[in-house]
């Protein structure tokens, strides 16, 4: 089976490669940072076309990340930094029967349409699954995306216990509110320090703002 699209990085040139081998073999680190995002014309675009809410903001994420290149590095079977072409979504489904979930993933299209249609078919697959793994065939070039949509929350920290640096995002987002007429939610981004620094990650914050309010999405 052949693999997507995936580009080394030429470390003998890449500004990075002090900061990429320091959190990678010295200091293991990664982080979580939170901001509060405007989703109002997300949410209004949603009604005006009745898609789900969780679907739309996946793919509002989606494209981001996928405009980003430093949210889609990796590394190969040799250990050598690079990034992919595209990455999709792996996301979570929660039953509420018995308050466990499963996680799921879907292709990753930069055509709404073509993506909710997907998203909904894989979602509707994966209620009927119980388990960590609802869809088989987990591409290797995926992050994650969750939501908490029972809690506003002001703070998220996560950590792993693995010698492996993984390099792939983790978001997280929780629960809208309303506030004079504007919705608002958390969003936490879960990084390597050896993918991302500060910088790259307000860049991730400004681009998701930027596709938020100017979102129109198309059926």
């Amino acid at each position: 089976m052949s693999l997507p699209p995936y580009r080394k990085i030429d470390q003998s040139t890449w500004p990075r490669q002090d900061h990429y081998k320091y959190y990678t073999e010295k200091l293991k680190v990664n982080y979580s940072m939170t901001a509060r995002l405007d989703v109002t014309r997300l949410r209004a675009e949603c009604d005006r076309l009745g898609v789900h809410f969780y679907a739309a903001f996946i793919w509002c994420t989606s494209n981001v990340v996928n405009r980003l290149p430093f949210m889609k590095m990796m590394t190969d079977e040799e250990g050598n930094p690079g990034v992919w072409d595209v990455i999709h979504p792996n996301y979570t489904i929660f039953h509420k029967e018995d308050h466990t979930f499963s996680d799921c993933w879907s292709k990753y299209d930069d055509d709404f349409a073509t993506f909710y249609k997907r998203i909904e078919a894989d979602i509707e697959a994966a209620k009927k699954v119980r388990g960590i793994k609802a869809k088989a065939g987990q591409p290797v070039n995926f992050y994650c995306i969750s939501c908490v949509p029972w809690l506003d929350y002001t703070g998220y920290a996560a950590s792993t216990a693995s010698d492996h640096v993984p390099l792939f995002p983790i978001i997280t987002f929780g629960k809208y509110t309303e506030d004079n007429g504007k919705l608002t939610l958390p969003l936490t981004l879960t990084i390597a320090h050896a993918a991302m620094d500060g910088w790259h990650t307000s860049e991730f914050f400004r681009e998701m703002q930027k596709e938020l309010q100017g979102i129109e999405l198309g059926i």
